[in-house]
């Protein structure tokens, strides 16, 4: 079934929230602008940028008369989004990081795939940019599942993931469901929910969002507490479906210990240690892992984490190295 991308169809709102990435802002802007799907408003919230962010976002302004800027306070990505759902006109929403960029039928994919299936919410798939190297997440599937199904997969990583970008959503879900402002890893806290609350959602798993991998990104920054929140989100997110899904609890446990490698991971990369969480993160994962190992359905890669845990941290830093070099995650 092939839906027709005109002036006529649904309105779809693109929600893009700008701070300090003067670099990258004018390739992601420009890959929205080239979108094959004409009816979009192109919402670029800046999120009290210190560099010329706000000017650039302007500047596009000028240039296409879809383009909403919002300069505000700063308050952090899931405030930037709220507010730019909150300033919405579009049938439907979708997210896109501002250093990031998309194919030119990115917002179509997505559309057609949520059309063709009458779903609340579509997914599709994308690509891991790193400096000298690239990983194409796609599995080529196409189909449609309910809430259950697709959070299965999601807490499997089984081509489904947590990020709200790469997706398109009934601005309905959105009702009464907000990103959690100050939190980092704020998908964690959110994505389950929107999945939770669709009655059928859509997948279409082609590459067509590409997710940069920046030196300097909150992911990749140095370690410290805040870097928690992923735990923290993911108990809070595992808690909740455990509730109302009991036939996933082991793909609860296995998400829970993947935010805890994670986690590790993050920590191994810095010079100082801190023993405390290191102790703390390595304890629930030689309390746990035993279990999540027998699960055939856990990841290679977190088996691998998992048994070099086994080892003691030091055991488990160097093997998270030498994985990231031969799979070339830098």
């Amino acid at each position: 079934m092939k839906i027709n991308d005109t002036h006529n169809s649904s309105l779809i709102s693109i929600v893009i929230p700008v701070y300090n990435v003067e670099k990258y802002l004018k390739r992601c802007i420009d890959s929205v602008i080239k979108q094959t799907y004409n009816n979009i408003e192109i919402i670029l919230v800046d999120d009290g940028s210190t560099d010329s962010s706000g000017i650039i976002c302007d500047n596009l302004k000028n240039k296409d008369t879809r383009i909403k800027v919002i300069h505000k306070k700063n308050g952090g990505l899931s405030d930037a989004r709220n507010v730019g759902i909150d300033n919405s006109n579009g049938e439907y929403l979708s997210f896109i990081d501002s250093d990031d960029y998309v194919e030119e039928n990115y917002i179509s994919l997505l559309y057609n795939t949520l059309k063709m299936y009458k779903a609340d919410m579509s997914i599709a798939s994308h690509k891991v940019i790193y400096e000298k190297n690239c990983i194409d997440k796609s599995t080529g599937l196409k189909f449609e599942a309910n809430a259950e199904t697709i959070l299965e997969k999601m807490l499997y990583d089984d081509g489904i993931d947590l990020s709200a970008w790469g997706k398109l959503y009934n601005k309905k879900l959105f009702l009464d469901i907000r990103f959690p402002k100050g939190r980092l890893f704020e998908d964690s806290a959110t994505t389950f929910k929107l999945i939770d609350k669709s009655v059928k959602v859509a997948v279409n798993s082609k590459p067509v969002y590409n997710y940069v991998i920046r030196k300097n990104s909150i992911s990749n920054e140095k370690f410290s507490e805040r870097k928690l929140d992923l735990i923290i989100s993911t108990q809070e997110m595992t808690d909740y479906i455990k509730d109302k899904y009991p036939n996933l609890k082991k793909a609860c446990d296995r998400r829970l210990m993947y935010a805890y490698l994670s986690t590790l991971t993050q920590l191994s990369k810095v010079s100082i240690r801190n023993k405390k969480i290191e102790h703390e993160l390595m304890n629930y994962i030689k309390t746990h892992r035993k279990s999540i190992l027998l699960d055939p359905k856990v990841p290679k890669r977190d088996k691998i984490g998992i048994i070099s845990t086994m080892g003691g941290f030091n055991c488990f830093k160097y093997v998270w190295k030498i994985y990231s070099i031969i799979t070339r995650r830098n």
